[in-house]
């Protein structure tokens, strides 16, 4: 990401969303689903349907930029619609961002000592 501190909130709009729509339509979006103001820093996500793109919103002060990404292979790790709006860290949106699954990442054991 360019510019994003590391205490910028990160909000998903969990479900589907129609990945046809540009800054306005996900601008309406996180006002009337989300409940949040999309000038306010902070990053917003959304998924479509073929759960292998996201767009990412973000203010980032002079005007909104909107990030678009698409994975060769595989599928971004998304919640359900029941789910409403997930908080993601820092941590998790680098995890989403590269299509590692951060609800469930799989850590390594500590190594073990020669002893």
């Amino acid at each position: 990401m360019i510019g994003l501190s590391g205490n910028v909130p990160v909000y998903l709009a969990c479900g589907v969303t129609d990945m046809r729509r540009g800054i306005d339509g996900l601008s309406a979006i996180v006002k009337a689903v989300m409940k949040e103001v999309p000038g306010s820093g902070a990053v917003f996500g959304f998924r479509g349907r073929r759960a292998d793109r996201i767009k990412l919103l973000w203010w980032d002060g002079q005007g909104f930029c909107l990030f678009y990404k698409v994975l060769e292979r595989g599928y971004f790790p998304w919640p359900t619609a029941k789910d409403g709006v997930a908080h993601l860290t820092q941590a998790q949106m680098s995890m989403l961002v590269e299509g590692i699954d951060w609800r469930r990442p799989a850590w390594t054991s500590a190594p073990e000592r020669a002893g």
